[in-house]
């Protein structure tokens, strides 16, 4: 049995959301004013984005919670952490009254894994507690976008539906419009007073969740600092006098020495990620994070030469055979990476932020000198590293527009639970299950059973999150570095013009950069070259990404920059 803590994640993109719950399972565990665009809020328009006073009378009243005081306090963006031993006995009240009346709702969301009976334990304690009778429909998460699809454009569509920010293409951005609830009625203004957790969600987490001018979404927040960490092996760096590469030279250089293929030792995994915030490359996993005012003209991510420069730099290490060989076959990940770096096979990979932790914990018996870190983006160069800032939330819950007032309370009701800040009964109910059942405590460390493993998984935590969080109470030191991390890496970080909005971008485009991931990886394997890229963009901006361009350029003139 491995220790398990409850913790958000940092960063919830698809990498990053897949990432933890596959660590999860591995481990035995777990403002900015936005702009009005064309047409207006109160015209109901499916294309661009809703603004400054326009967003202000829709936007929560944030009332920061004071039930818990972390011991490292958000700063340059971070999460909140807590290092701490958790007071299992002393865990705060978050939600002083059962705010549900006992009705139904029905919610489907993706779930990675088996899910279990409906009539678990887990699910009939987080029930009682909140007093609803919540009903799962949970969906294949890596085929989740057809099924998305397919029910949005049924009349049949649950009370509450899960739609992370990565399927949000094709049609589902025009469909959320027009088949999710106002919840401006319930939670504009003081009206979120009602619900406490739900008010202490960050400002710009509620400013993503505005869709065709009205407030729609229930948020995930996350740190707007990369969850893409270059994680690496301290243990062996030790052992064998190695040093941490502070620029992009030093790292190859580094993995050269690293490498010996005849031991079947390598330096590292795929890089991309790393090099795009070495190199300084616009964020591209969520839109419009891609794209950037540069004096007066709007540039995307693939039109600048540090994207180029990032591609290349990669390919170079798969050149010089310095990369793990499993990570030649397939995309950006090789399969099951995290058993042959905890092996040793390499040293180096860039990984979600929550691998940190899920490496340290699975290996924690087994392993036990296995000390897992990570490293600082290193820079390009000479120059210092560019890591773009990622959106403050891209995983959202959405209520039916024809529920009824009552099935609407009752999902805000299940929201303000799942909300909780760590530390309270709400939270620790919502994260780790029931104690005896679902986890016993081992040192005063809660540690789930089969069965927490089992039924306490990638549930509830999908209607709402509390603000960002680390905390890990049988590891936490990793919680302390990680959030020392992100406040390092957050004091370098920017923000593109476009950050902390929610954008519909007209379905014409919505295919304009399809094969763009896949070309990629393509040319840092050496199967394509830069050439091809180039071709690549001159062809985008035929097909539309200058006209795409203009459309972004009208929604700046109208409304002025949104970046800082």
């Amino acid at each position: 049995m491995t220790p398990n803590a409850a913790s958000a994640s940092s960063g919830p993109s698809r990498r990053s959301f897949l990432a933890s719950t596959a660590v999860a399972t591995a481990a035995v565990a777990g403002g900015m004013p936005l702009l009005s665009a064309c047409g207006g809020s109160e015209s109901g328009s499916r294309e661009g984005a809703t603004s400054g006073k326009d967003a202000k009378k829709i936007l929560p009243t944030y009332v920061a919670s004071n039930v818990v005081t972390p011991d490292i306090p958000s700063k340059n963006g971070s999460s909140i952490g807590f290092t701490r031993k958790l007071d299992i006995a002393g865990l705060k009240t978050s939600v002083e009254k059962k705010l549900g009346k006992g009705g139904k709702v029905t919610v489907m969301s993706p779930f990675w894994g088996s899910p279990p009976k409906g009539n678990n334990p887990y699910y009939t304690a987080m029930n009682d507690l909140i007093g609803v009778d919540v009903q799962w429909q949970n969906q294949d998460g890596n085929t989740y976008d057809q099924k998305l699809g397919a029910v949005l454009a049924s009349s049949d569509v649950p009370d509450v539906v899960v739609v992370p920010g990565w399927n949000m293409g094709g049609k589902i951005p025009s469909a959320i419009i027009s088949k999710f609830a106002d919840l401006g009625p319930y939670l504009s203004g003081d009206k979120v007073k009602e619900y406490p957790n739900l008010a202490a969600i960050p400002t710009e987490a509620w400013q993503r969740s505005i869709f065709g001018g009205a407030l729609r979404g229930l948020p995930m927040p996350a740190s707007y600092v990369t969850n893409l960490v270059p994680l690496y092996r301290q243990d062996l760096f030790e052992k064998e006098g190695y040093e941490v590469p502070r620029t992009t030279d030093e790292f190859m250089a580094l993995a050269k020495d690293i490498t010996n293929a005849k031991a079947k030792v390598w330096a590292c995994g795929d890089m991309k990620w790393t090099a795009f915030n070495s190199f300084g490359v616009l964020s591209g996993s969520e839109k419009p994070l891609g794209w950037n005012l540069v004096d007066g003209k709007l540039i995307y991510r693939i039109e600048t030469e540090e994207y180029l420069e990032a591609l290349e730099w990669t390919r170079k290490l798969f050149e010089a055979g310095v990369v793990h060989p499993d990570f030649k076959l397939g995309k950006s990940q090789a399969t099951d990476p995290q058993t042959k770096f905890a092996a040793g096979e390499f040293l180096m990979y860039n990984n979600d932020i929550s691998s940190w932790y899920g490496l340290t914990a699975s290996q924690a018996t087994q392993n036990p000198d296995l000390k897992v870190s990570g490293m600082d983006i290193f820079g390009a160069g000479g120059s210092k590293p560019l890591p773009w800032a990622v959106q403050p939330a891209n995983i959202f819950a959405f209520i039916n527009k024809n529920a009824s007032e009552s099935v609407i309370r009752d999902a805000l009701a299940v929201a303000n639970v799942t909300a909780a800040p760590y530390g309270t009964k709400e939270h620790m109910l919502t994260n780790y299950g029931v104690e005896g059942t679902h986890y016993t405590l081992k040192n005063g460390v809660p540690v789930k059973t089969d069965k927490g493993n089992n039924e306490v998984t990638n549930a509830y935590i999908m209607v709402a999150s509390p603000a960002s969080t680390l905390a890990h109470p049988d590891f936490p030191d990793v919680a302390k570095a990680q959030v020392e991390w992100q406040q390092r890496m957050g004091a370098l970080t920017k923000k593109s013009t476009f950050w902390g909005m929610q954008i519909t971008e007209p379905a014409r485009y919505t295919n304009l950069s399809n094969d763009m991931e896949q070309l990629e990886d393509d040319i840092v394997r050496g199967r394509k070259k830069i050439s091809d890229m180039q071709q690549f963009v001159s062809e985008w901006k035929s097909k539309g990404g200058d006209k795409l361009r203009d459309w972004y350029k009208q929604i700046l003139d109208e409304n002025g920059n949104a970046a800082n």
